[in-house]
C-alpha cells in the first residue's frame, strides 16, 4: 500500500483508481484515506484490538470525509482513536454497538410487548406506561439512542411537563426508569445505566382526599334509596338542542331504571373499601359467607383476603345470581365493565358533583372514606392498612391526620393538668 506524509496538497493530488485503495501516512501508523472510484476521500485509522499481533484482525475506522475536516484534525483524532486503542479499548466494536442500540421510540414497542403488559403488570398500569411513552416521551426524545439519553435530557422534559401536568411528569419519570431498568436486563444498555433514576426531583402534588361526612352518608342513603325504588329522572345530553329531541320520552316515562347490580356495586364499595375493579371483578366463588371474607384471587397489591362487615355481608346475600360475577353486566361470563356513567347521575341526585364547592366524589373515594371512618374511630392505622390490604405501611399513613383520639388524649390531659393546678395552687403540674 502506498505512504506519504498526509497533507492537503498530497491528499489533493491523489487520483481515483478502478479499485478502493489506502494511502497510509508515513509518520503517524495506522493513519491514511481512502480513495474511492468516485473520487471520494475519507480519512480512516487501522489498528489490531487487544494485545495487537498478526493474528489479531486488523480493525478499521472512518474518522470523516476529506473535505469536511483538515489532514491536521483527521492526525488528532487518529492519534486519540489509537491511544484509547493501546488502554484497551476498540473504538470500531463500541461504534459498531451504539449503530446497532435502537432508539427510544423503537425499543419502546419491544419494552411495552415484552416487559409492560399483563401478566407482568397490571392492566392499568400497562396503560399508563403505554400513554406515557406515546404522548411524552416520544414525541420529545424518541430519536435518540438508548444510551446516548443523559439525565439532563429527562430532566428537561419534566420540567417542561411538570409545568402543567406536575402528576403526569412524575408517571412519566417512572415509565423511564422502568424501561430503562429492563434495558439493562437484557443488554442493550449496561446493567445500572438508568438517566431516568436521578434525573430530576418529583414535583410535589397534593394527593386529593375526599371523604363522606355523616350527613353526606345519609344523603347517599336516601339517594340510593329513592334510585332503587323510583330509578332516575330522563335527561337529555347536556349538548343536545331540546327542539332536536323528537323522540323525547313522554312525562309518564320519563325514568330510567337502574340495575340492581349497580347499586349493589356502589353500596358495596362504601361497606369494604374495596377498589372499584376488586369489586366489578368479584366471582361468586371469591366469596365466604361462612367466613365473612372476600377471597380476591387477583387485585393490584396480589392475591388478598377482605374482611367483611354485616351490612356488606347483607348487601351480597340480597343480590341475585345472575352468572360467574357478583356484580353482573349483560355478559353472564364477563365482567361489568363499568358504572362511572350511572355513578355520575346518582352522586348529582346525592349533592355529591361538586355544586356544593367541594370536589366532585368520585368512587375511589368510598376507599378513603372507609379509611377515614375506621381511623377516626381510633383503630389505629396498621389494622385500617390490612382492612385495605396496603402492601405498605406509608400507603396507610396518609390518613394519620384522621386519627384525633391520641390528639384528643393528649389535650384533655393537659388541659386536667393546668384545670387541677389551678384548684390547688400548692400542687405540681
Amino acid at each position: 500500500m502506498p505512504i506519504a506524509r498526509l497533507s492537503k496538497r498530497t491528499v489533493d493530488a491523489l487520483r481515483p483508481a478502478a479499485r478502493p485503495y489506502i494511502t497510509f501516512d508515513e509518520d503517524l501508523t495506522g493513519f491514511g484515506v481512502r480513495v474511492m472510484p468516485s473520487g471520494l476521500k475519507t480519512w480512516i485509522v487501522e489498528y489490531r484490538p487487544g494485545a495487537g499481533g498478526r493474528k489479531v484482525a486488523k480493525r478499521r475506522l472512518k474518522i470523516e470525509v476529506s473535505g469536511k475536516t483538515t489532514p491536521e484534525a483527521a492526525r488528532s483524532r487518529a492519534k486519540e482513536i489509537l491511544a484509547r486503542v493501546r488502554l484497551g479499548e476498540d473504538p470500531a466494536a463500541l461504534r459498531a454497538a451504539r449503530l446497532a442500540t435502537p432508539t427510544i421510540a423503537e425499543f419502546a414497542r419491544q419494552f411495552l410487548e415484552e416487559a409492560a403488559s399483563p401478566p407482568r403488570l397490571k392492566p392499568n398500569t400497562s396503560r399508563l406506561y403505554a400513554d406515557n411513552l406515546r404522548r411524552l416521551v416520544v414525541p420529545a426524545i424518541g430519536s435518540l439512542k438508548l444510551d446516548a439519553v443523559t439525565s439532563a435530557d429527562i430532566a428537561r422534559l419534566h420540567a417542561k411537563v411538570g409545568k402543567t401536568t406536575p402528576t403526569a411528569a412524575n408517571n412519566m419519570l417512572v415509565t423511564l426508569s422502568s424501561l430503562y431498568r429492563y434495558a439493562g436486563e437484557i443488554g442493550l444498555v449496561m446493567k445500572g445505566f438508568n438517566p431516568a433514576r436521578s434525573a430530576a426531583t418529583k414535583h410535589k402534588t397534593q394527593k386529593r382526599e375526599r371523604f363522606l361526612s355523616v350527613e353526606e352518608m345519609k344523603r347517599l342513603a336516601d339517594a340510593l334509596s329513592q334510585v332503587e325504588q323510583c330509578g332516575l329522572v330522563w335527561k337529555l345530553k347536556p349538548n343536545l338542542d331540546e327542539a332536536r329531541a323528537r323522540h323525547r320520552a313522554k312525562a309518564d316515562r320519563q325514568k330510567i331504571e337502574v340495575s340492581p347490580f349497580v347499586i349493589g356495586a356502589i353500596r358495596l364499595l362504601l361497606f369494604t373499601g374495596c377498589r372499584r375493579s376488586e369489586i366489578l371483578k368479584l366471582k361468586w366463588s371469591e366469596v365466604d359467607f361462612e367466613r365473612g371474607a372476600l377471597n380476591l384471587a387477583d387485585s393490584k397489591t396480589g392475591r388478598k383476603t377482605v374482611m367483611l362487615n354485616g351490612p356488606a355481608l347483607t348487601i351480597l346475600s340480597e343480590l341475585p345470581r345472575a352468572g360467574r360475577y357478583v356484580i353482573a353486566g349483560n355478559d353472564p361470563d364477563a365482567p361489568r365493565p363499568d358504572i362511572t356513567q350511572q355513578w355520575h347521575r346518582i352522586r348529582e341526585l346525592a349533592g355529591l358533583n361538586g355544586a356544593d364547592g367541594k370536589p366532585p366524589f368520585r368512587l375511589h373515594d368510598f376507599r378513603h372514606s372507609f379509611a377515614s371512618v375506621g381511623v377516626g374511630a381510633g383503630m389505629g392505622l396498621p389494622i385500617v392498612g390490612k382492612l385495605l390490604g396496603h402492601s405498605q405501611a406509608a400507603t396507610t399513613f396518609r390518613y394519620a391526620h384522621l386519627d384525633a383520639d391520641p390528639l384528643r388524649r393528649a389535650v384533655n390531659s393537659i388541659g386536667d393538668s393546668i384545670s387541677a393546678a389551678m384548684k390547688n395552687p400548692g400542687g405540681s403540674v
